[in-house]
């Protein structure tokens, strides 16, 4: 009921075109700990970094499960850095600056990103501060027609290689009364060529093509033409983003298990044990019975938010649900998967290892299973009665 032949269709273009890219190259780009220029430009020639965004920027503006597609088949190439890189640059960083319209920021930074000319990363992790933004301290003082951006992002995907970053800070002090995170934030696009940026590569116990950096700012003077809304607005402006990263999270997990769990069939069928293929074991064929079951479950929950999101709403719980079941599936089936295969799972060169690795960072990024659980109980618990 979510997915019409156009779908389809467009899933078989995708799987061939990052069967193409990805997998010959998927494993240099891991050891780089990057993706290649080259890479970023054959996704924008294709059309795969502006599926949600304008045709005034050279988006297509697809519905939104053209993207859960894509997703997924981005997740199904078994390397979460390469997920997570495109994820971040094509439905993060850059979403806020299609939601600010402004055109000379299209132009010179949105445009160029949907055409893979231009890398975004997002910066709003601090070492002291990730998912509480009222924990955040980067400030950017206003100083004539420019603000001046001191402070330390953490974990920055895209670091190492982004042309831009989209940048959270304070431009005012928090207010003494209300909640100290809902003011004096905004949203700044930076240049990562300006004066002051110093950008240091962090090694990841997984997503290790996804250019993890720490990016100082060191008094970056950056036009206040660059901000992006109205200043003080960037609380309201995260907390909506967030929604979208959530379901991007759970949409690209959701691929990821599809692939773990395809390699682990294979496993299953070609490796023999006492006299028959595993797969003919009951014990093994009951835990991929569990595992392709909690899959299709979850790829409902996944769908059903994305469906919600579709129709305009903010279904915050929807994708906070998401979000957490999928992304802490993963690292169950990732496990499970990774046991049935036995020592040829446990090679570092093993494709199920790779994906046990990658598949903890998901329940981190985008805000931690346990602020999942926080916002989810909430939710449930301050509910009206029915």
């Amino acid at each position: 009921m979510y997915l019409t032949a156009r779908h389809e269709e467009f899933r078989a273009r995708v799987r061939a075109v990052l069967d193409a890219l990805v997998g010959p190259a998927g494993a240099s780009w891991e050891r780089d700990g990057e993706l290649p220029r080259t890479a970023w430009k054959t996704l924008g020639d294709e059309g795969l970094l502006g599926l949600l965004h304008p045709r005034r920027v050279g988006g297509t503006e697809q519905d939104l499960f053209t993207s859960v597609v894509f997703l997924e088949e981005l997740g199904r190439t078994g390397f979460g850095g390469c997920r997570a890189a495109v994820s971040v640059h094509a439905y993060m960083a850059t979403h806020y600056l299609a939601t600010a319209r402004d055109p000379d920021l299209d132009r010179d930074h949105l445009a160029p990103a949907v055409r893979g000319e231009r890398v975004a990363a997002l910066a709003i992790t601090e070492p002291g501060a990730g998912a509480d933004l009222a924990g955040l301290v980067t400030t950017a003082a206003r100083d004539g027609d420019h603000y001046v951006v001191r402070g330390v992002k953490s974990m920055v995907s895209n670091g190492t290689t982004a042309d831009f970053h989209v940048v959270a800070v304070r431009t005012a002090p928090p207010a003494d009364s209300g909640p100290r995170g809902t003011t004096g934030l905004s949203l700044l696009v930076v240049d990562a060529r300006l004066p002051g940026i110093a950008t240091e590569p962090v090694r990841t116990l997984g997503w290790r093509s996804a250019g993890t950096a720490t990016v100082t700012y060191d008094g970056v003077r950056v036009p206040a033409g660059c901000l992006l809304g109205r200043a003080g607005s960037g609380f309201y402006q995260l907390m909506r983003g967030l929604q979208l990263e959530r379901l991007v999270a759970a949409a690209a997990a959701l691929g990821g298990m599809d692939r773990c769990l395809e390699d682990t069939r294979r496993f299953l069928t070609e490796r023999r044990a006492f006299g028959a293929p595993l797969a003919d074991l009951q014990a093994p064929a009951h835990r991929i019975a569990d595992l392709a079951t909690d899959l299709a479950a979850a790829r409902q929950l996944v769908y059903h938010a994305a469906w919600l999101y579709a129709q305009g709403e903010l279904p915050a719980t929807e994708c906070s649900m998401a979000k957490l079941h999928t992304t802490e599936l993963a690292c169950r089936l990732a496990e499970t998967c990774l046991q049935l295969q036995g020592s040829a799972g446990y090679l570092d060169s093993s494709t199920v290892a790779r994906i046990h690795r990658d598949a903890r960072a998901a329940t981190i990024a985008a805000g931690p299973s346990e602020v999942m659980r926080d916002l989810i109980g909430r939710a449930v618990l301050r509910a009206p009665a029915p």
